[in-house]
């Protein structure tokens, strides 16, 4: 008698969780493929050739450079901590536009591989994730560089940006689920997310710093997701404070909750993928 050899079947439904510990189970099983994947998609935008990496560089820089200049313009003041803090979280946000981007059309642009492949969907958003950390690493280097000429103050407390940029990159993965299942139902938000993208980050303490905005229009920090999260970047790693409670809280919050909310939307969707795709 020949040896069987056990087949996964998925079949289609409409709604509802797979079995999730088996899921898990095989999603890291496919880590492999996820790096494998996400190199491939960092070779399609040339970051392996010192050209690429530089272009990824120099985007953020010339982009803070000219905000700087608008902010001095308009503003009519200018100082180290307030390029600074434009950089950095011009760097940072960066991260998350980038995951947005990226992930808005991953299930969309992996047509081929889902409908010839039983693989975990999700494993496609994650990949996206991974390209825009990637993406963001150089610029960690470039700015420690440019907080050392600007001679920003040091302190232990900058190792508070560990945390912080954990809680950016669950936020921008439960981001990046979240809008690439929507994509697959609504094809226009691919056109509209550059626009949200810009809108954001005109609202966010960006091209300004938290403590500039006055009391009444407090009430934006609570529904900025990223508000709280770069306003703790900035404290951390350009004025070298501790971050507040309070700021790391609701951008906790904020992360695991979209995290949460994308995922479930996404497994609870999946399988109805390869008839939208």
């Amino acid at each position: 008698m020949e040896p069987t050899t056990a087949s996964e079947v998925y079949l289609p439904f409409r709604k509802g969780l797979p079995p999730l510990r088996g899921y898990w189970r095989t999603l890291w099983k496919r880590r492999a493929f996820i790096a494998e994947y996400s190199r491939s998609e960092l070779r399609e935008q040339h970051y392996d050739s010192v050209f690429g990496q530089i272009w990824l560089i120099l985007n953020p820089l010339l982009l803070s450079a000219v905000y700087f200049i608008l902010i001095v313009i308009i503003g009519g003041h200018s100082d180290k901590l307030r390029y600074g803090h434009l950089t950095a979280c011009l760097f940072l946000f960066y991260l998350v536009s980038n995951s947005l981007s990226a992930g808005v059309k991953s299930v969309t642009a992996g047509q081929r591989l889902i409908l010839n492949t039983a693989f975990p969907r999700i494993m496609l958003p994650i990949s996206a994730t991974v390209v825009a950390i990637f993406r963001f690493l150089p610029t960690l280097v470039i700015f420690a560089i440019l907080r050392s000429i600007l001679g920003l103050p040091i302190s232990f407390q900058i190792f508070w940006a560990i945390p912080i940029v954990i809680i950016t990159v669950l936020f921008a993965l439960g981001l990046a689920i979240s809008i690439s299942c929507i994509n697959v139902y609504f094809r226009d938000i691919a056109n509209f997310l550059p626009y949200f993208t810009r809108t954001l980050l005109y609202l966010s303490p960006i091209l300004w710093e938290a403590s500039d905005i006055k009391p009444q229009l407090r009430t934006v920090e609570l529904f900025n997701p990223v508000f709280s999260i770069l306003d703790s970047w900035s404290r951390v790693v350009v004025h070298a404070q501790a971050p507040q409670l309070s700021s790391m809280l609701i951008s906790l919050a904020w992360a695991i909750s979209i995290f949460f909310i994308g995922t479930y939307f996404f497994l609870s969707r999946e399988r109805e993928f390869a008839v939208r795709v």
